[in-house]
């Protein structure tokens, strides 16, 4: 679906988060209840295939969101940066055009004092560079031998999803799981009953039926009943191992991978449903708000004021509004 006809929605989906008064789980429940009540969705397919689309869509998204706010941040660090620059090279223009200016004010004789003066100090600033560029030098030198110690020669440098990506498949992972795509190198569409997805607590099979392109011994130990796969476009498996300690990054996928140097690992961001209750409901308050401010309506304590006032009118009826100004 492209950009324009997903944002054709927005202003009705939009409508409907506004009438959730809690949040994401109540708009989920709207979602998801309308899809029980009005289609097959839960009980038309597979059991399990619900649960992959959903999980397929949620990460598909959540990439494709990340990615853009990163883009996003990139743009704004180069707009600042160029602005910058460019202030340096106005304020260096004026400050040369106001020296020009007062040297052509002064006699020979100052004029000629000055400039003894100006070459007496490049002199000492090229002697203090000097020495700054030398310490520099050999800070940068030690920098790089601190980061090439020991431990890192010969590993590879993760991905942009702190995985791998391999001759045959690639892996992303978070702290507490990793995603596999599992190109089958096909040219012709495959169906499920012709993949083979084996997976234990310390082994994983995929492939196709008697080809299995990966087969090995995991690297740590996934959650067997929790993990699960879908067949993409047809042509690539996608599996999703649910680790079981979640506080580590792994460093390969099975034993016999290359290592990845974990030092260089980008710890994933915070999601809204890891937070506590009062902070999620912080958060949450403050994204309506936000939201609410783009589009010129009311905040959430605009319309709490704006609650409290036609309770309090109806309550009166004898008093006259019409003319009151409300801040």
């Amino acid at each position: 679906m492209s950009s324009n006809d997903a944002e054709r929605f927005d202003a009705m989906f939009l409508a409907i988060a506004q009438q959730c008064e809690g949040g994401i789980d109540e708009l989920l429940d709207v979602f998801f209840g309308f899809l029980g009540r009005k289609t097959d969705f839960f009980t038309g397919a597979s059991k399990g295939e619900s649960e992959m689309i959903i999980m397929d869509k949620f990460r598909e998204y959540e990439k494709k969101t990340i990615k853009a706010k990163d883009k996003k941040e990139r743009e704004i660090k180069r707009a600042a940066k160029a602005k910058a620059k460019k202030e340096k090279e106005e304020t260096r223009k004026k400050e040369a055009a106001a020296s020009e200016s007062k040297i052509k004010e002064l006699s020979d004789e100052e004029a000629k004092k000055l400039e003894e003066e100006m070459d007496a100090k490049k002199t000492d600033t090229s002697e203090t560079n000097g020495k700054v560029d030398e310490v520099s030098e050999k800070k940068t030198e030690e920098k790089e031998d601190s980061d090439e110690d020991e431990d890192s020669k010969g590993k590879i440098k993760p991905n942009v999803g702190n995985g791998c990506d391999l001759e045959n498949y690639s892996w992303i992972q978070t702290l507490s799981e990793l995603e596999i795509r599992v190109p089958l190198g096909v040219e012709v569409k495959v169906k499920s009953k012709d993949v083979i997805v084996d997976i234990k607590k310390k082994h994983i099979k995929v492939g196709l039926k008697g080809q299995p392109i990966i087969d090995g011994e995991l690297c740590k130990e996934v959650k067997m009943e929790e993990c699960i796969w879908v067949l993409q476009d047809q042509k690539t498996v996608v599996v999703t191992l649910e680790k079981v300690n979640k506080m580590e990054w792994w460093n390969k996928l099975v034993t016999t991978d290359p290592e990845i140097n974990t030092k260089k690992v980008q710890p994933e961001n915070s999601k809204l449903s890891e937070l506590d209750g009062e902070t999620r409901g912080m958060v949450e308050k403050m994204m309506y708000d936000q939201r609410q401010k783009a589009m010129g309506l009311p905040t959430s304590d605009d319309q709490q004021k704006q609650d409290v006032l036609k309770k309090f009118m109806e309550q009166h009826p004898e008093m006259d509004f019409s003319q009151a100004k409300f801040s």
